[in-house]
């Protein structure tokens, strides 16, 4: 059975915020590899302490940084 996904959102919020991967991970307090991880949606299992610390980064809700794509019918 197909259940959907969830697509991380967070290429297009750092392009919309203007940041720089760096800074983000400077101020989030992640390493440059594991945002390019999310990024590129490579994320098997989702920390909640690094979602939020993303979202307290970007001033973003949870909601801007994760979408559930629906599986195709």
């Amino acid at each position: 059975m197909e259940y959907g996904t969830i697509k991380i959102k967070l290429d297009e919020l750092i392009k919309k915020e203007g940041i720089s991967k760096n800074k983000l991970s400077h101020r989030a307090e992640m390493q440059r590899s594991q945002i390019n991880n999310y990024c590129n949606n490579s994320i098997t299992r989702l920390d909640v302490d690094v979602l939020a610390r993303i979202c307290s980064v970007l001033e973003c809700e949870i909601s801007d940084l994760l979408e559930f794509v629906p599986p195709e019918k």
